[in-house]
């Protein structure tokens, strides 16, 4: 469909006649995400009709999410081999202009001043001194604890502007760079909490984003679990995937979106959760 014909479609949808306005929001619906910027132009052409424009709001957030749930499907049935952008994807969901290559940049430019401190001969434990001393003290990244349920701390972009976030997205961000430096660090699914194991042949020990990079051992989280009351399964040491990680924070989300009574949002949360685990 050509462009002037999709500006017609979208002048009617004020149009008296309730069934052509069905009729155009379906077929605004098949075009999909292509139009969102018509609709955007067309909300701001109505500044003064509040209707339309709540209309218009809600067709573009439709089409957003269904944008949305198709690229985490495909980014989970090609392997999801990229967690930044899963990751991205998900803070689309709240800022659907975000660019992926932004948030790329901003990992690079905290890897860029690792690297420059960073040897590959160090023992590992001084490898990730080195990373927490960039990471904590330099960029001031910290826990959000007083904002623990807050959504902006499963939004990458918010956390990399806010400098906090929960124990999830602060690994995330950190692994990311640790892999960058080539270093064998993975996310690990803990009740309760997200760490990250470093873990080769020679050697495995665990990190705690969220207390300022701590590095413990596999009894700690034994007695963790102890203390929990939870029996020990082989999950609770070992390296997950980073499906897991996407669809931990998303029930993070969930969570985050029941605090504030945002049904809805719960619901979108929980329908593509439910897609990932299928």
């Amino acid at each position: 469909m050509k462009e002037s014909e999709i500006k017609a479609l979208v002048t009617l949808l004020d149009d008296d006649d309730l069934e052509v306005v069905q009729h155009v929001e379906k077929q605004l619906r098949t075009i999909g995400g292509a139009v969102i910027p018509l609709l955007e132009d067309h909300w701001q052409e109505n500044g003064l009709n509040p209707v339309l424009q709540k209309k218009i709001e809600d067709l573009i957030h439709d089409l957003q999410y269904n944008l949305l749930t198709t690229r985490l499907l495909e980014w989970k049935n090609s392997g999801h081999q990229d967690l930044l952008e899963g990751m991205w994807m998900l803070a689309t969901y709240q800022y659907p202009d975000l660019s992926l290559e932004k948030l790329r940049q901003s990992i690079n430019d905290i890897y860029f001043d690792v690297w420059l401190e960073f040897r590959d001969d160090l023992h590992p434990h001084d490898q990730i001194r080195i990373l927490n001393q960039v990471f904590f003290e330099k960029y001031k990244f910290v826990p959000n604890t007083k904002n623990f349920h807050s959504p902006a701390n499963s939004m990458l972009n918010q956390v990399f502007e806010q400098k906090k976030g929960n124990p999830i997205s602060l690994c995330v961000i950190y692994m990311l760079i640790a892999r960058r430096l080539g270093l064998p660090i993975s996310g690990v699914n803990l009740p309760s909490l997200f760490v990250l194991t470093y873990k080769n042949p020679q050697i495995q020990f665990y990190i705690n984003v969220f207390n300022r990079g701590l590095i413990f051992s596999k009894a700690d989280i034994t007695n963790y679990i102890k203390q929990m009351h939870l029996l020990p399964q082989d999950s609770f040491f070992q390296p997950c995937t980073n499906l897991d990680i996407v669809c931990r924070v998303l029930r993070n989300l969930i969570v985050s979106f029941e605090k504030v009574s945002d049904v809805e949002r719960v619901h979108e949360m929980e329908n593509i959760l439910k897609l990932l685990s299928e």
